[in-house]
């Protein structure tokens, strides 16, 4: 493989990124890739591309290659970040499905606490803990949820009138 080829390739995707036009910047990293598979930094920015596409699964197999191809904390961060969003999106998916009442109704919790473990900064994490938790009645735990994020983001409007909304709900639960 020519370096100078798979650096044409890596600039043009960056310049399709420029343009806000993430699709071509994908095809200019994969075929920087084609170039050269064992290109860890590559699938990286790849993997972050596919990732800010809405492509979870792609963002995750490349981020994966890179942890395998050099171990890089930047690397292994990201990786963790992406499959803290995976299992946020599952345990979304089976609060929103609960109705149907054919699953655990502690799963979410479950998994959302992986996602925590994985990337602690994750806010979605927490907010979504908190309304699993408070489903459950469990509202002592769902308001330390939201202690925890509300810390991360403490200017977050949003997340103070959650926590009043949770502690309305703990009030009408001990009556």
């Amino acid at each position: 493989m020519n370096p100078n080829e798979q650096n044409e390739y890596v600039k043009a995707a960056y310049r399709s990124i420029l343009r806000s036009d993430f699709a071509e910047a994908i095809k200019y990293f994969e075929a920087a890739i084609a170039a050269s598979p064992d290109d860890a930094e590559v699938r990286y920015r790849c993997s972050i591309t596919y990732a800010r596409s809405g492509m979870l699964d792609k963002a995750l197999e490349h981020a994966l290659a890179a942890v395998k191809l050099e171990e890089k904390p930047e690397y292994r961060l990201h990786l963790q970040h992406l499959q803290a969003l995976r299992l946020v999106q599952e345990a979304k998916r089976l609060l929103e499905d609960e109705q149907e009442g054919k699953h655990n109704p502690y799963r979410p919790i479950t998994l959302l606490r992986e996602a925590i473990v994985l990337d602690p900064l994750y806010g979605d994490a927490y907010v979504w803990l908190a309304i699993a938790h408070s489903r459950m009645n469990e509202h002592l735990q769902a308001i330390s949820a939201l202690k925890e994020v509300i810390a991360l983001h403490p200017d977050d409007a949003g997340l103070r009138q959650l926590m009043k909304d949770l502690q309305r709900s703990l009030q009408k639960y001990i009556q």
